[in-house]
């Protein structure tokens, strides 16, 4: 259980379950798994408030936030007469990852929770390459890489 949802493994097969729906694995459906980010000036979303949402957004595999795990490489926001359009460049830790485009996903939805986004792209991107140094010290540590 990470970020508010959770990873289960099922037969060899690594199952993602969004914490408003816990109760379906008998876990605590918990109201705060489905907080929404609200600020008083709707266009008010900076990159700090963008980067702190996606550092919910774990691997499954690895419990570590994909943004430790340097898996985002490029953020934009982009302001728009109703609020804020958001892009951004990921990649993952291999480009067989089963759970990609559920990743993916799981940054879009919850960059969509921050009040005044109107629109996010979530693009996967293979160039550069990841690796294990584009993780941060933290991450590291976690992970007992040091």
């Amino acid at each position: 259980a990470l970020g508010g949802d959770y990873t289960v493994y099922v037969n060899g097969n690594l199952l993602k379950v969004n914490g408003k729906d816990a109760d379906a694995i008998g876990m605590k459906n918990d109201a705060k798994t489905e907080q929404k980010i609200i600020y008083d000036n709707k266009n008010n979303i900076n990159e700090d408030d963008a980067w702190e949402v996606m550092k919910t957004c774990y691997d499954p595999e690895i419990p570590v936030n994909i943004v430790d795990l340097g898996l985002i490489y490029d953020l934009k926001l982009y302001e728009v007469d109703s609020g804020v359009d958001i892009k951004v460049k990921m990649t993952l830790t291999a480009t067989g990852c089963g759970m990609g485009p559920v990743i993916a996903d799981e940054v879009k939805q919850k960059l969509l929770s921050l009040s005044g986004a109107k629109a996010v792209e979530v693009e996967l991107v293979w160039e550069p390459q990841w690796n294990q140094d584009m993780m941060s010290d933290a991450a590291k540590l976690q992970l007992g890489l040091y």
